[in-house]
């Protein structure tokens, strides 16, 4: 069984693989790009850049679990945002693979207890947790929290986490059975 978790961004994805099958093996990475040029052409490509190298970590995925947009956000490039996010959620549901979305604060809830906890704790919350995966940043570590939730709904945890912790996957909105 193989569980991924999405933490989309323009800048850097954070992507993780969770193998509960295999005893809670699991690895990070970034997608990291730049753009090129503010043309709606180039920034389309960007777009379809970061889709295609999510798709290489979701291809064989038994559940994707992805952060939801944060409604929120004041960046000037939340409609990109939200273009990438709808971008890659179509193309994990277009080879039917079930798509989890959970909330940001839904995800800082999971990791550290405290729906507010920012980017920060949430890492570090992380590290020590899953000592045996290099997270190396803010992105790798929210992907992480995402696919152990989803290896936690499917009935094979990675992590033991106290109630406070994980009141949060009550807060999901997790695939519907078929």
């Amino acid at each position: 069984m193989k569980i991924v978790g999405l933490d989309l961004s323009l800048a850097s994805t954070g992507v993780s693989a969770v193998y509960p099958d295999l005893g809670g093996r699991a690895t990070v990475a970034r997608i990291q790009t730049k753009p090129d040029g503010d043309s709606l052409l180039a920034r389309r490509q960007r777009l379809r850049t970061i889709r295609d190298a999510v798709a290489g970590w979701t291809r064989s995925a038994d559940l994707v679990v992805v952060e939801g947009l944060a409604f929120a956000s004041t960046s000037p490039h939340a409609t990109e945002r939200a273009g990438l996010w709808w971008l890659v959620v179509e193309s994990v549901l277009a080879r039917n693979t079930p798509v989890a979305v959970v909330s940001p604060t839904a995800r800082a809830k999971y990791a550290t207890g405290k729906g507010n906890a920012g980017k920060d704790a949430v890492l570090a919350a992380v590290v020590r947790r899953y000592p045996d995966v290099d997270v190396t940043g803010n992105d790798e570590a929210d992907a992480l929290v995402l696919a152990a939730m989803g290896a936690r709904h499917v009935g094979q945890p990675i992590d033991h986490l106290p109630t406070t912790h994980t009141d949060a996957m009550a807060k999901v909105a997790w695939p519907e059975e078929d």
